[in-house]
């Protein structure tokens, strides 16, 4: 579990602390030591401290942490009676994904607190597509040096998104690289995995021609593009990370590090909703490549999505990248542009799903629907 893999030891959230002190006071020779390569024994048992309390609020009663501390433990099915939960034919997903360059803009800023929902959102938001509830999630960070402070920021961040996201954090790891990452710069990693009743499980054969596309809002770049965001708006326009430009409506660095919103609450009241029915048909999380990237990974052959411009609302930040020269076409194949995740839907339901994500307080509208024709997206 969480520990630097170069300190090569295992990550406890009941760390011994008899074992620690004897680490720290032990002493080392002068000339041959771990220190000496740049790697903080010290620093790493001050870090583990911090962020135990952290990741235990994500446990819940399908955690087993009484097995010892080499690997995390999670129950599938269980009968408590206040939480019973069984599954006749449960089929188990994963995701793997980063944070990309948004962690620069984070390192730059000395921010942490937000790419660790960043982190949780991306790879839990990519189960939702399928049905999946979400069970639990592993992280891994790599830095220059090992600042305990810092690595507590990024791993509360990665609880919040849990905590969004209702699964648990179940381990991770924190590798302290010095020869490897620049000073002040470090990387994240997630892995998630979530169950879903094979029977309820979304695939592009239940989409059909006629079904409505219900969008929900983004909260703006997510995590996605930020290579062209910051040469276009950080090195090329020189805008400073405090700047407040008229249009944004807010400094710089908010709108670049407000983090990726996470859909678990949203999908699990429509798919409460509608359990017994067939109303949804598809789901689509729209990062990297747009609408005209991901929709397609949700059709059929035979099947095409109109979606119509302007049917929803544009954060500014798009506004801006666009007035510093990026076109409209290249917007749209990069970012999500105001849409984060899409619900294809049975005309007659999609009415009401736009209802239940509002009242699962989401801003949701219809954006367009599925024709006939070769997979692909259409802007009219």
């Amino acid at each position: 579990m969480r520990l630097a893999r170069a300190v090569e030891r295992p990550w406890r959230f009941g760390y011994d602390l008899d074992m620690g002190e004897a680490r720290r006071t032990r002493k080392p020779s002068r000339s041959k030591t771990y220190a000496a390569s740049g790697v903080s024994l010290i620093a790493a048992d001050e870090m583990e401290d911090r962020i135990g309390p952290l990741v235990r609020r994500t446990y819940g009663p399908r955690v087993l942490a009484d097995h010892g501390g080499f690997a995390g433990a999670f129950r599938l099915d269980f009968g408590e009676k206040l939480f019973r939960r069984n599954y006749v034919d449960p089929v188990l997903l994963s995701c793997t994904d980063g944070v990309g360059s948004k962690v620069l803009v984070a390192a730059r800023a000395r921010r942490y607190d937000t790419v660790g929902i960043d982190l949780v959102a991306m790879s839990v938001n990519d189960l939702l597509c399928a049905g999946a509830e979400p069970l639990f999630f592993l992280d891994y960070i790599a830095l220059h040096r090992l600042d305990p402070a810092v690595v507590q920021q990024l791993v509360a961040g990665v609880v919040a998104g849990c905590e969004q996201s209702e699964c648990a954090l179940l381990g991770g790891e924190t590798a302290e690289m010095p020869d490897l990452y620049r000073p002040g710069t470090f990387d994240l990693a997630g892995f998630a995995v979530g169950v879903v009743e094979r029977s309820r499980m979304m695939s592009p054969r239940r989409v059909r021609v006629g079904d409505e596309l219900v969008g929900v809002s983004s909260s703006g770049l997510h995590s996605n593009g930020y290579a062209l965001v910051r040469r276009l708006l950080l090195d090329e326009a020189r805008l400073t990370l405090d700047a407040a430009p008229r249009s944004l409506g807010e400094p710089l660095v908010d709108a670049l590090l407000r983090p990726t919103r996470i859909y678990a609450r949203a999908v699990k009241a429509v798919l409460g909703r509608y359990r017994g029915r067939s109303a949804i048909s598809g789901m689509a999380h729209i990062t990297g490549g747009g609408l005209e990237g991901n929709l397609p990974r949700i059709l059929p052959p035979g099947c095409r999505c109109v979606v119509r411009q302007g049917s929803w609302p544009i954060p500014p930040i798009f506004g801006l990248l666009a007035r510093h020269g990026v076109a409209d076409d290249e917007l749209y194949r990069v970012f999500n542009m105001g849409v984060g995740y899409v619900f294809a839907v049975r005309p007659r339901s999609a009415a009401a799903v736009v209802r239940t994500l509002e009242r699962a307080g989401e801003c949701a509208f219809t954006l367009g629907r599925v024709i006939r024709g070769e997979p692909g997206v259409e802007f009219r």
